[in-house]
């Protein structure tokens, strides 16, 4: 089950259980884990993209490790709201995660990328470093304000 509105993925949800955030790349895919109470997202780990299923596998794992119970996945709008074709692949490939069994929320990402940068510049990361840290970092952006909407509504 793939939905957009918070309150239908927290209904969707079991009871308990750890949220995975996904912030889905051409070349990566930054992955993020909140706590069981959703209180807090963290950067978890970069997969670099290969064949879905190898992709798929590293994400199943995780998953299982980790006891997720959805998936929230950033889904990237042009900033008037707009879907592109990065939009569309984007909803492909969290059509493709649905055989995972998990209920997955499209989250809106569009400031994420930008936001996570800034605060890497502030804290004085080298070009390499930021290029290292973004994606997961979104990852944890994009869980973060999903749980956040989850929490109050």
């Amino acid at each position: 089950m793939i939905v957009t509105a918070a309150a239908d993925f927290r209904d969707a949800l079991p009871q308990g259980g750890r949220l995975m955030g996904l912030d889905v790349g051409t070349k990566t895919i930054g992955v993020a884990l909140c706590d069981s109470q959703w209180t807090f997202a963290t950067a978890a780990e970069l997969i670099r993209r290969g064949k879905f299923a190898k992709d798929l596998e590293r994400l199943k794992a995780l998953a299982a490790q980790q006891h997720v119970a959805g998936i929230v996945v950033g889904l990237p709008l042009n900033l008037d709201g707009s879907e592109s074709p990065r939009t569309q692949s984007t909803r492909a490939f969290a059509g493709n995660l649905e055989q995972l069994g998990f209920p997955i929320l499209l989250w809106d990402e569009r400031w994420s990328t930008q936001a996570v940068t800034r605060n890497l510049i502030e804290v004085d990361a080298s070009r390499a470093r930021r290029a290292e840290l973004v994606d997961k970092m979104a990852a944890a952006y994009i869980l973060q304000g999903a749980i956040d909407a989850l929490t109050m509504g």
